[in-house]
């Protein structure tokens, strides 16, 4: 795979344009990230237009892959938490496009996106992932614990219940609670 270029997003139409296509595809092919099958245009595109809005309010990190001027994958760091957590971060919305996966993407992402949370002094980041066709073992191999299953948690795009996975991933260690 050629190199791939990380950074993090702002709100523009064509970033939510892209962003849009990569929801769309994700949620067309089973990819339990909040939304039901079918996901019109609108709804994507009004959904990362909000979510760079927070990212511009300094309140969320969203990352882009690209593979040249593609947008191949994409994660968000969520950073605006209760008071009682400022040493803490959430990984939300790991998307991949499905040509790319097993590539490198994702691991490149969450490289970055921990990075910036140590850069941040956010050193404890959890996440979810389904347990059906998540990403766990993705998270396993990076480093990550689980916690614990929640079952029938949320719908699968396509219908049906799934479970969640909870994870979570201490950065720096040493670091007292």
């Amino acid at each position: 795979m050629s190199d791939i270029l990380i950074k993090a997003l702002n709100r523009s139409p064509e970033i939510c344009a892209m962003l849009g296509d990569l929801l769309i595809e994700t949620v067309a092919n089973g990819g339990s990230v909040s939304f039901m099958h079918p996901l019109s245009r609108k709804a994507a595109e009004a959904f990362w237009s909000n979510s760079l809005g927070a990212a511009g309010r300094g309140e969320r990190i969203i990352l882009g892959a690209f593979e040249e001027d593609r947008l191949i994958g994409t994660v968000t760091l969520l950073l605006d938490l209760p008071p009682n957590q400022p040493h803490r971060a959430e990984i939300a919305k790991m998307m991949t496009l499905v040509s790319h996966r097993h590539r490198g993407v994702a691991t490149a992402l969450l490289r970055e996106a921990e990075r910036l949370a140590i850069a941040r002094g956010r050193w404890l980041l959890v996440l979810d992932t389904a347990e059906d066709e998540g990403a766990a073992g993705l998270y396993e191999r990076m480093g990550f614990k689980l916690t614990g299953v929640i079952p029938d948690y949320a719908f699968k795009p396509h219908g049906g219940l799934t479970g969640t996975l909870i994870y979570w991933k201490r950065l720096q260690e040493g670091v007292a609670a």
